[in-house]
């Protein structure tokens, strides 16, 4: 299973993408533990980095598409990938289609994340009070929205207008938006029957049933 994660800040991506990673046995790849490890190291990448994320900016598209690249190549990822955080512009995804079809690994689906504002907001303010994330005041908060909405947004047009865009509405609790994602993919990978060249299907417990996914964070 390839998998794209689309929405704004604080709508569920990432625990979404951690129990979809370990319910298909694939690659969980998120830009954002990249450049928090590339920070923690003090490298030239993670101090540009460090200054994009403070500001609630977007790092360079060059930058991140060659990290995200080498490590959809390595072996982790070798059954299948699930992106968080990547692509955010229309840029990163072409680069990405143009790297999938060069590899012949399309893409199964792009999960686009749909929450009000309302909500969108609360979340981001409840994490910003128990975390102290200096990504997540009040100013920062509303500018990475703007920023979502300026130059992330158009994602939805360009993967809807190539059949590969599932609408997923994140309000209610984690096991239920996980069903919902499930249901819709299970919907598109019908008409086929099959699982794709060298994949695995979902880990199965004893008695043919899913496995529990992992906690959520």
């Amino acid at each position: 299973m390839r998998l794209v994660m689309l929405g704004p800040p604080g709508a569920g991506k990432g625990t979404q993408a951690v129990r979809l990673a370990a319910h298909f046995r694939c690659g969980h790849v998120s830009t954002g533990d990249i450049f928090r490890e590339h920070v923690a190291n003090e490298t030239p990448l993670g101090r540009t980095a460090q200054g994009y994320m403070d500001a609630g900016d977007l790092v360079p598209d060059e930058v991140v598409i060659a990290m995200v690249t080498e490590r959809l190549a390595e072996d982790g990822c070798a059954n299948g990938f699930v992106l968080d955080g990547f692509p955010r512009t229309v840029g990163q995804a072409e680069a990405l289609d143009e790297w999938l079809e060069s590899a012949g690994t399309p893409l199964d689906a792009a999960l686009f994340f749909e929450i009000d504002e309302e909500e969108l907001f609360r979340r981001l303010a409840g994490r910003s009070a128990a975390l102290h994330r200096s990504d997540d005041r009040e100013q920062t908060i509303r500018h990475r929205l703007e920023v979502f909405a300026a130059k992330t947004r158009p994602l939805v047009d360009h993967y809807e207008q190539r059949d590969l865009l599932q609408r997923v509405d994140s309000i209610g609790e984690v096991d239920e938006v996980t069903k919902r994602i499930l249901d819709g993919l299970e919907r598109r990978r019908a008409p086929q029957g099959v699982w794709g060249a060298g994949e695995r299907g979902p880990a199965t417990a004893p008695g043919g049933e899913a496995k529990p996914s992992v906690s959520p964070r």
